[in-house]
């Protein structure tokens, strides 16, 4: 776990906030999605561990963004609002439509995190490197390889 001190400014804390707000909106989005998978054991096993490895990030941001002084986001923000829309009418579609969805999310997230890594300091930037965006490509690639499977 990368130590962060408390020399960084209000940009950084910005970019940290900025990805916080993505976390809280995929944690939202693979609740809505958890709530219309009950059938399919494996299916729902894989999303739960996506949704905490997701909610993981929603902690260590938002400790993070405090332990440098800053105020941690408490909603997932205008990103939140438009993926409750996308969510809900996937809902309506089925499985394979909310998991199209969740890898969407999954493929903003990682451009979230490749674009806000370039305006973090040294150890919020190590910490991005070495633990979120990590975090961050697995659960696009658990969710990639799900939708996948189910063509």
């Amino acid at each position: 776990m990368a130590t962060i001190t408390q020399n960084s400014g209000a940009p950084v804390i910005e970019a940290l906030n900025e990805l916080l707000r993505g976390e809280i909106s995929a944690v939202e989005t693979y609740d809505q999605a958890l709530d219309r998978i009950d059938d399919d054991v494996a299916l729902r096993a894989d999303l739960v561990t996506c949704r905490t490895s997701h909610a993981q990030r929603v902690d260590r941001l938002r400790s993070t963004i405090t332990q440098l002084g800053g105020r941690p986001s408490e909603g997932s923000g205008a990103w939140g609002a438009f993926a409750k829309f996308l969510e809900g009418t996937a809902k309506a579609l089925g499985t394979k439509a909310a998991v199209t969805m969740l890898e969407e999310g999954e493929d903003h997230g990682l451009k979230e995190y490749r674009e806000n890594i370039k305006k973090l300091d040294g150890d919020t930037r190590m910490l991005v490197a070495s633990e979120l965006l990590p975090a961050q490509q697995h659960t696009h690639d658990t969710v990639s390889a799900i939708k996948h499977s189910l063509s």
